[in-house]
Parts: structure tokens; C-alpha cells; sequence
């Protein structure tokens, strides 16, 4: 029996989108901006990512204690990602690290779900398209890599990215409901 390190804390919203099997080809795509691109973490991201991730916790007054926020592997995401069946796409706007997210094999989830994570932007490029990018571009890797489902975790204080998370198909579960072996 795998045991769940605070899945479903109450002041947590848990999503799971359903199915990876709709049609990515519908999403319009924003037009191309200039000197934008998404690749795969690298070890030289980490010192950028890490202190993004942190200003977007100050930013909008989330906790910090016992989140990503004081989680130390946040200073070492490329390591935490190469792990098989898991991926880290960045987003570079200008040569400057602007965004993440990712995919990852979150222990206690069924095998055929990950979990979409570590999914920031700087508030320089946020409204701009640059986050769905990055969200399709895991939808394609998370196919790719065999998961059937995607599960995520949000704070009340990213309700913005909640509402984005479920115009793309993730339902809230109701805390207390989540079984990770039964989405």
C-alpha cells in the first residue's frame, strides 16, 4: 500500500482531467511571438526557476511553509525531473527563463495518471498564450509518455490558473474523494 503525502489538503483544490484523448488540433494557437520558445529543463535553469517559483508565491501571498515554496527541490528541478516519465518544459521569451511546467510520475497516482506540475509564469508574460503552450505542450508529452489521465494541485490563491486549468478540461474533486488508484 502506498501511503499519500498531503494530496488533498483541505485549502487545496485537486483536479484530474478525465481523458488525455481530445483533439489538441481544435485549441487555436495564439500566433508565434518573436524569440519565444519552449524546451526541456536544463541544470543551469535551476537557479532561475526556483527564484520565479518563489516570487510567484510572494506575489500572490500563498504559504510558504510546507509548499514548493520552501520544498528544497525546487533549487535542483532538473534533477527532480529526470526521472523516467517525466519532463520539465521551459518557456524562454528573449534568452530569459520566463515560465514552467511539467509532467511527473507523483507516487500513489495509477499508473496511467501524472501529475501536471510546477506550472509558473512570470507575470511579464502571463495573457500572452505562452501558458497554454506550455500546458499542450505537456498534454503531447504526458500522451506520449503512455498517461491516460493528468492530476494537478492549486492554492485558492491561483484561482485565475484554476479556471484556466478547467477551460481545458480538469474537474475539481471534492476533498476527501480522491483515490489516485480509482480516477
Amino acid at each position: 500500500m502506498h501511503t499519500l503525502k498531503s494530496l488533498c489538503i483541505s485549502n487545496f483544490k485537486a483536479l484530474v482531467i478525465p481523458e488525455l484523448s481530445f483533439n489538441l488540433a481544435h485549441i487555436k494557437s495564439y500566433k508565434k511571438l518573436e524569440n519565444f520558445t519552449i524546451r526541456k529543463v536544463q541544470a543551469e535553469d535551476n537557479l532561475l526557476l526556483a527564484k520565479l517559483i518563489r516570487q510567484v508565491f510572494i506575489e500572490y501571498n500563498a504559504p510558504q511553509n510546507g509548499t514548493v515554496y520552501s520544498d528544497p527541490t525546487t533549487d535542483d528541478l532538473y534533477t527532480l525531473f529526470k526521472k523516467d516519465n517525466a519532463v520539465l518544459w521551459i518557456a524562454e521569451v528573449n534568452d530569459e527563463v520566463s515560465g514552467c511546467c511539467g509532467v511527473y510520475p507523483t507516487n500513489g497516482l495509477a499508473e496511467d495518471c501524472a501529475e501536471l506540475a510546477k506550472f509558473y509564469l512570470s507575470p511579464a508574460i502571463r495573457g500572452k498564450g505562452i501558458g497554454k503552450q506550455l500546458m499542450l505542450q505537456c498534454f503531447q508529452s504526458a500522451r506520449e509518455m503512455g498517461y491516460r489521465k493528468l492530476y494537478l494541485e492549486s492554492m485558492p490563491q491561483f484561482s485565475k490558473a484554476v479556471r484556466m486549468y478547467e477551460k481545458y478540461g480538469f474537474v475539481n474533486i471534492p476533498a476527501g474523494q480522491f483515490r489516485p488508484y480509482h480516477l
